[in-house]
């Protein structure tokens, strides 16, 4: 595959909450399985976002990133606590054990202090920290989560006509209270000849990655021994698949290798990655199904590791996964 299709969910929006499969649901359904297949990424239409939700987003994160970095740090993620919230400054966040070259804002479901995941410390659970200024951010993060969230139940109500099982089927088993995460990273201009990356190559661990743009191109999926340049399509969103999918198809479906490299000159890159996954003690195990589909045999995966060995809660797996992603930060919070 040399480019990813744009697949229209309007249908599957439509449909949200529904027990019986309306007009156009299979028919996206099927094109989204085919997608999850051949590379585990796709563009989606028909989301049914308001665009100028993405530019008031868009325009507030400008303005914070532009503060001076001490006005920054009054929210930087080692305030936030276990909730694992906040800034963090270019260089601050590991991919593949090597510094990104981005800055970003980290937030999740908004959750008051009294409740009990809180209340027992549970990682990366909390109240999110906002900037006095722009007094716009936090309102906008807010916003952006709820809708976008409605997106990723949509886009499981698809995978799961995919795979041939009921419409309800990930809200019912996994997805009903969601591990939602939301970042939002900012990619200053390399030069053309420079080996750094944004990102470097990497694999997401959840169930679906939903990912909005600026219209600024950096992104690219491995497709075999190769990379593809994703387009920055006006009005769509990327998805991609994570660790946790693949694990559950026994690799039917792909949870792809991905980076990010941003040379142009003169603007910053925006992109706006919302992590829907499975709530944070359910158990991830094999869809039934997906045995009798014909899932193809296990093959060998980027990083040398294996979902398929893995066993536990998904909040086990996040966890380890992030305290890699910043090492002190982890030490410092959840030594154990």
């Amino acid at each position: 595959m040399d480019q990813l299709p744009i697949i229209d969910v309007a249908p599957l929006m439509a449909g949200a909450g529904r027990r019986t499969v309306g007009p156009g649901e299979q028919a996206a359904a099927d094109a989204i399985d085919a997608a999850c297949r051949d590379l585990g990424f796709f563009s989606i239409r028909g989301h049914g976002v308001d665009p100028g939700q993405l530019a008031a987003l868009d325009g507030a994160a400008r303005a914070f990133f532009a503060l001076p970095v001490e006005t920054k740090a009054a929210i930087a993620m080692a305030r936030g606590g276990r909730a694992w919230r906040g800034w963090f400054p270019e260089g601050g966040e590991l991919t593949s054990g090597r510094p990104d070259r981005k800055e970003g804002l980290y937030f999740g479901t908004e959750l008051p202090a009294d409740d009990p995941r809180v209340v027992a410390g549970t990682p990366l659970h909390g109240p999110n920290q906002f900037p006095a200024a722009p007094a716009a951010l936090g309102p906008a993060v807010l916003a952006w989560i709820d809708a976008v969230t409605e997106v990723g139940h949509a886009l499981a109500r698809g995978i799961a006509l995919g795979l041939g099982l009921a419409p309800g089927w990930f809200d019912e088993h996994l997805t009903a209270d969601p591990t939602v995460l939301f970042r939002i990273f900012r990619y200053p201009p390399q030069p053309e000849l420079d080996a750094g990356w944004g990102v470097a190559e990497h694999t997401d661990y959840g169930l679906l990655t939903i990912l909005a743009h600026d219209g600024t191109p950096g992104l690219q999926v491995r497709s075999g021994d190769a990379w593809i340049d994703v387009p920055a399509v006006d009005g769509t969103f990327v998805v991609n698949l994570g660790d946790m999918l693949e694990r559950m198809t026994g690799g039917r479906y792909l949870s792809t290798p991905h980076r990010v490299r941003h040379e142009r000159a003169g603007r910053d890159r925006l992109s706006f990655p919302l992590f829907f996954d499975p709530g944070w003690d359910a158990e991830i195990l094999p869809v039934p199904e997906a045995a009798l589909a014909g899932s193809p045999a296990e093959v060998a995966r980027w990083d040398g590791a294996s979902v398929h060995e893995w066993t536990g809660t998904y909040g086990d797996y996040l966890t380890a996964k992030v305290a890699k992603v910043f090492p002190t930060l982890s030490t410092e919070l959840i030594p154990d």
